[in-house]
């Protein structure tokens, strides 16, 4: 009997073990529809892709034909607009371009903005960014217009590593117009001007990477823990979106933690 318990145990560990490495490579469309009456009527329908956290670096981790992948995915979906998070390698400043360069591929007509994260070669990744149709926002923003309406979208520069000037990514929004904040880390969110911010996109958590069965992890690198790990979190009428991010860091595997590909709809109400 002992042995038949030892040996099943044996099973149920190397099945999660080997899950745990194909999780990974299992993308998550995670749709989001976000309803408010600042969105301009020109602005209903609209779908925003949002990604995070790519660790582009060498396999086994995420390598270049997957981010090649990843882009084509994206592209396939037909995005009005792309945010892009942060964390786009992981402290690696070889692959800082090729990295830049597959995503430069997106396409959106109302054009692919990022922030950087925590792990991102800052001098590197903004001198990589100048060759790309990719548009910088940290710690500024810009108004983008449709057909005569505008809604504004800024961003932050990460909470660990860099400033944040959320005045400058405001602007002269005020709590009448739609306002889209990007902020790698989830944990700026309490310093969030709710008055002005509508909808915040942060990644950094990757869902907690290694979760118990989704419901909760040790280890979130947030000082909330388990509050913004990952998905949909309301407060004082602004709304915070977390993705689990794309690739992977310190071990390449997830467990109930899917990367995630975020379409938010905008819907006017």
């Amino acid at each position: 009997m002992l042995k038949k318990i030892g040996l099943a145990i044996i099973i149920i560990i190397t099945s999660f073990m080997v899950y745990s490495l194909i999780e990974p490579y299992w993308i998550q469309i995670e749709e989001v529809t976000i309803e408010s009456n600042q969105i301009p009527a020109q602005f209903d329908g609209k779908k925003i892709i949002f990604i995070s956290d790519v660790h582009m670096g060498s396999w086994p981790f995420f390598d270049q034909e997957r981010t090649q992948n990843l882009v084509n995915e994206v592209n396939g979906l037909h995005p009005d607009m792309v945010l892009l998070g942060g964390d786009y390698v992981s402290d690696e400043p070889p692959y800082v371009n090729s990295s830049f360069t597959e995503l430069s591929k997106l396409k959106a007509p109302l054009g692919v903005y990022c922030v950087l994260g925590n792990n991102d070669p800052r001098n590197e990744s903004l001198e990589a960014i100048k060759n790309t149709n990719i548009t910088y926002i940290g710690n500024t923003g810009l108004w983008i217009e449709y057909h005569g309406a505008k809604i504004r979208i800024g961003g932050v520069g990460d909470i660990q590593t860099d400033t944040q000037d959320q005045d400058s990514a405001v602007g002269n929004a005020n709590k009448n117009d739609f306002m889209i904040l990007l902020s790698h880390n989830p944990d700026f969110f309490p310093l969030a001007d709710k008055s002005k911010v509508d909808l915040m996109l942060s990644g950094h958590t990757h869902g907690g990477q290694i979760t118990f069965f989704g419901l909760w992890t040790p280890v979130t690198h947030s000082q909330y823990g388990n509050k913004y790990r990952t998905g949909v979190i309301k407060e004082n009428n602004s709304t915070l979106v977390v993705s689990n991010g794309i690739g992977t860091i310190t071990l390449p595997m997830r467990f109930f933690a899917r990367p995630q590909i975020v379409v938010i709809d905008l819907k006017r109400t």
